[in-house]
């Protein structure tokens, strides 16, 4: 296959209230070229609708029927994530037709991966039809549900990307990717292993931390966490949790580690104990992998944080690079992926692998909604 052009988008957990939008050239096993990427504002009052939702989610926890504020709030992500697609095209030139498919991820409500036995649950929330009437392209999503259903954890998806990131790059084993989302988690690969898991918690409970504070939504710049000194002792028992020595493959979902784990501290002191607490994880991380990585290339929004950059170096003893001191696009990857996975998907190839996400044998994933077939549905484009 000749590479094409496909769109990916990405919201995360954290919500930053922010559509990731990223175009890549790919046949979906190399990165032929990087295309435009944007981060599109949501429509006022989508982030409350979302905060809402997920809470609703956790409440239902997968049993008994879903709560109804699902169907609004997939209606309105669906919607307001198709006219970004469609304003980011017409902004960089792009044709429908220049498209062969926009990887939608969709919204993650509530993920709860395999125990001792029991299949876990995933619910993305995302109208892939919806989308394909309004952008005029084909619309591929709901990426995890395949996995989750064959045993795995649907998580992570990144790493097949990741390892095409290392390969454009060069990279050998001494490399890992690591990206600080909501979550933390790392992609290691050598010529015979694909090895990726969720090594803990990243900007989520710190960002829940300044917010119940009402100190914004983030820790800009570190800024909070610079003022403030990693509880030691406490640091000391986190650590110990069961899930950060568990093999791989393993995932996590946004609130498994929570901002309560620095209850009692000052704002400063409690924002740099989870800093310090990110970066504890992922050294716990690399003493899993078959080869301890020297350098880590560090995508996501917590490469941003000083602070959580310096502690991972320090703690994690490891050389540390944001993604654009190597030609990537840290901001970016996440869109990028999906963009990938889009493709991947319509060829047939595999999304995940036993040492990804558990999964017996390597998976294929992601339903194709047509254009043909929404605009058949809708009666417009």
């Amino acid at each position: 296959m000749q590479p094409v052009w496909a769109i990916g988008l990405m919201t995360g957990t954290v919500l930053d209230g922010n559509i990731d939008i990223a175009a890549i050239k790919t046949d979906g096993e190399r990165i032929e070229a990087f295309g435009p990427w944007a981060l599109a504002p949501y429509p006022a009052g989508m982030r409350e609708l979302l905060a809402e939702t997920l809470q609703a989610a956790r409440a239902w926890g997968f049993e008994g029927p879903e709560p109804a504020i699902f169907h609004e709030a997939e209606i309105a992500l669906s919607e307001a994530q198709a006219h970004a697609v469609k304003a980011f095209l017409e902004e960089h030139g792009f044709t429908p037709a220049d498209i062969a498919a926009v990887g939608f991820h969709g919204q993650t409500v509530l993920h709860i991966a395999p125990e001792g036995g029991r299949r876990g649950h995933t619910r993305q929330l995302g109208d892939g039809a919806r989308m394909a009437a309004i952008v005029g392209t084909d619309v591929v999503y709901d990426f995890r549900s395949v996995d989750v259903a064959a045993g795995g954890h649907g998580a992570p998806l990144a790493p097949i990307y990741h390892k095409a990131m290392l390969e454009k790059i060069g990279a050998g084993g001494d490399t890992a990717i690591l990206n600080l989302g909501g979550v933390a988690n790392i992609t290691w690969a050598s010529e015979e292993q694909l090895i990726a898991f969720d090594t803990g918690p990243a900007n989520a409970p710190l960002n829940d931390w300044i917010a119940r504070h009402d100190a914004g939504t983030m820790d800009r710049d570190g800024e909070i966490a610079a003022a403030g000194t990693a509880d030691e002792e406490r640091l000391h028992v986190l650590l110990q949790h069961s899930y950060l020595a568990a093999p791989f493959p393993k995932s996590l979902d946004r609130f498994d580690f929570d901002a309560a784990m620095a209850d009692g501290l000052t704002l400063a002191d409690g924002a740099a104990t989870l800093a310090a607490f990110t970066a504890g994880a992922v050294g716990k991380a690399l003493d899993l992998l078959p080869r301890r990585p020297k350098r880590l290339v560090v995508c996501g929004g917590g490469r941003k944080n000083p602070v959580i950059m310096r502690e991972i170096g320090k703690r994690a003893a490891v050389e540390v690079l944001p993604a654009e001191n190597v030609g990537l696009r840290g901001d970016a990857v996440e869109a990028e992926c999906f963009a990938y996975l889009a493709i991947r998907s319509l060829r047939g190839l595999p999304l995940s692998f036993p040492q990804t996400t558990g999964v017996s044998t390597p998976q294929t994933g992601g339903i194709l909604a047509s254009v043909a077939a929404a605009i058949s549905r809708t009666g417009s484009a």
